[in-house]
């Protein structure tokens, strides 16, 4: 006979050896990685180019995002969305960037077990790149270090990538990614949604608009607010360019001298807004977490819907946990790979 180890006893078993850091590692990866259920499989349809590709045009479809545990949620409905309504997903090739100070291999078990044939490469972004430029913001979360990671992309991603998404992990798309990566970006090092009817002067402050030598800084172009959460980003030109300098350029000098209150958005206006190849809006229907105060409901933007972005301060997971959903946190909800509390493959 087989003597079973009651639950209760093999509950305290676990916890008396949890003290060591083997235990401890082993428990964590069983802990995350098995809370989340493994996603279906997505193939090609028939007309999709072959990889490699037997023409000059490479087929790939690159993908950079951030990866951290507090977002892990809303990276995992992201990522099966993206596969979800691409017409070939087997060319999506995944680039997840996490902090030096995440348990990186737990959110490499994390993806691999619930994606276990996706392409992806994991790469550490040094928290002390950035920490020390970055200023408090209006909002907690977005003075976090990986919050910055977008604008070193270039510098992360290998050379051989000249041509990237970045997708924030508050998203869900129900639209083929390939359409958004086919945007045009003419001589553009970066495409976006622009949103010219927004007041672009509540981005920055008094302190801005009052010197001469700053406010300049937008003479002879358009300046239009854009959400960072959604980019098309030529690599290539981004590092001939230099970019990631010119953006710590103006953090250096928001560290001496206040000239904006929002994160890591204010930098991208300032080297970008009105040098950006505009995308339909129905690319970033963004918002949908409310403002970054009260996180209140919002409707959908009019027009079309290609991606829903749950930008702001109230995520849709939180709210559907806590039974407040917004009314559009039904559209996240299909995409969430969360297992039920004592799902019968936990």
């Amino acid at each position: 006979m087989i003597n079973l180890i009651p639950p209760f006893l093999l509950f305290l078993l676990l916890h008396h050896h949890s003290s060591t850091a083997t235990a401890t590692t082993i428990a964590a990866t069983a802990t995350i990685s098995h809370q989340f259920k493994e996603a279906p499989q997505f193939f090609n349809s028939p007309d999709c180019p072959s990889i490699p590709s037997t023409t000059s045009n490479d087929p790939t479809v690159h993908v950079a995002m951030t990866l951290d545990a507090a977002y892990l949620r809303g990276s995992m409905a992201a990522i099966l969305s993206v596969l979800q309504h691409s017409s070939c997903p087997e060319t999506i090739i995944f680039h997840f960037v996490t902090s030096s100070s995440s348990n990186n291999s737990l959110l490499h078990t994390t993806i691999s077990t619930s994606f276990p044939y996706l392409k992806f490469h994991v790469y550490v972004f040094q928290d002390s790149l950035v920490s020390g430029l970055i200023s408090t913001s209006i909002r907690a979360a977005l003075d976090c270090p990986l919050n910055y990671a977008r604008s070193y992309l270039a510098n992360i991603l290998p050379l051989h990538v000249s041509k990237a998404v970045y997708l924030d992990s508050d998203l869900v798309l129900v639209d083929d990614i390939a359409k958004l990566v086919a945007t045009p970006l003419g001589d553009s090092v970066l495409a976006a949604p622009e949103y010219c009817n927004a007041d672009f002067a509540i981005y920055f402050t008094p302190t801005f608009w009052s010197s001469p030598s700053l406010s300049s800084t937008f003479a002879g172009r358009k300046p239009c607010y854009f959400n960072t959460g959604v980019m098309v980003i030529n690599l290539d030109r981004w590092r001939a360019g230099e970019y990631t300098t010119k953006i710590e350029e103006w953090m250096e000098l928001q560290k001496r001298m206040r000239i904006y209150e929002l994160g890591s958005l204010p930098p991208f206006l300032l080297v970008f807004a009105g040098k950006i190849a505009p995308v339909n809006h129905r690319w970033n229907q963004h918002g949908l977490g409310g403002d970054n105060y009260r996180g209140l409901c919002r409707d959908l933007h009019p027009g079309p819907v290609s991606l829903l972005h749950w930008s702001g301060k109230s995520k849709p997971w939180v709210r559907l946990d806590a039974e407040r959903p917004c009314p559009l946190d039904a559209l996240w909800a299909p995409y969430d790979l969360l297992k039920p509390p004592f799902s019968f493959d936990s």
